[in-house]
């Protein structure tokens, strides 16, 4: 219930395009303080590192959460082949260089068929997946090493670009459960060499697109205005 009317909070599904370095969590959580939401949520997690579309949930809408996380997922970015890092993106500090001079168009779209369809893959160490009830990035910074089950995903569609190599541009539709990072890590080992993600945007979930996403400063002023609250605190 709405404490200060009595009418039941039904809730809203709110678009945000997360802004870069932000969790997931620390967005709903400016949102929950910001627009005095009483319950919030939201339906799949983005890396700090990536930029895009995320669906929040408040009140009763919160129930929907796991229908809009099992729905298909698609996400645009950047990796580069001839280096890698523990975390397989710029979160972490470059460990390895590989050769990339093998490297031609074969060698990228057998890489690329070896990715699309049903595959096996296994998390990055640095993920919130959970191995003895602890998420792994927390083990991964203490340098301790953990046996990650491998997770079975479907990806439907896998673009690449090639154009300003060592740089690859994708495109890439998949499941839920899905890591692009573990894409990007595996592609580096098929193409004999190694790589990492250096930008990464999701731009849809089912029928959800980043088009129609509020910038999350946006949506905080307009709601505060609505509810006549100051804008500038």
């Amino acid at each position: 219930m709405n404490s200060d009317t009595n009418i039941p909070d039904e809730g809203e599904v709110i678009l945000i395009d997360k802004p870069l370095t932000w969790t997931s969590f620390d967005v709903a959580n400016k949102l929950k303080r910001a627009c005095k939401f009483k319950k919030i949520g939201h339906a799949g997690t983005l890396d700090p590192l990536a930029t895009g579309l995320l669906i929040l949930c408040t009140g009763k809408k919160t129930k929907q959460i796991d229908t809009y996380q099992a729905q298909e997922k698609e996400y645009t970015g950047t990796f580069v082949l001839g280096k890698t890092t523990p975390s397989v993106d710029i979160e972490t500090e470059f460990d390895a260089e590989y050769p990339i001079e093998h490297i031609n168009a074969e060698v990228l779209e057998a890489a690329r068929k070896r990715l699309t369809g049903l595959i096996e893959q296994v998390p990055p160490i640095y993920s919130a997946v959970r191995v003895d009830g602890e998420r792994l990035y927390k083990k991964a910074r203490r340098g301790e090493v953990a046996e990650i089950k491998k997770r079975n995903v479907e990806i439907s569609l896998f673009e690449i670009d090639a154009a300003r190599f060592p740089e690859i541009d994708f495109r890439i539709i998949c499941t839920k459960g899905t890591y692009i990072r573990s894409i990007v890590r595996d592609f580096g080992e098929f193409a004999g060499s190694g790589a990492y993600l250096s930008a990464l945007c999701r731009t849809r979930i089912g029928a959800f697109e980043l088009k129609d996403a509020w910038n999350l400063t946006d949506f905080i002023h307009q709601k505060r205005v609505a509810l006549k609250l100051d804008v500038d605190e």
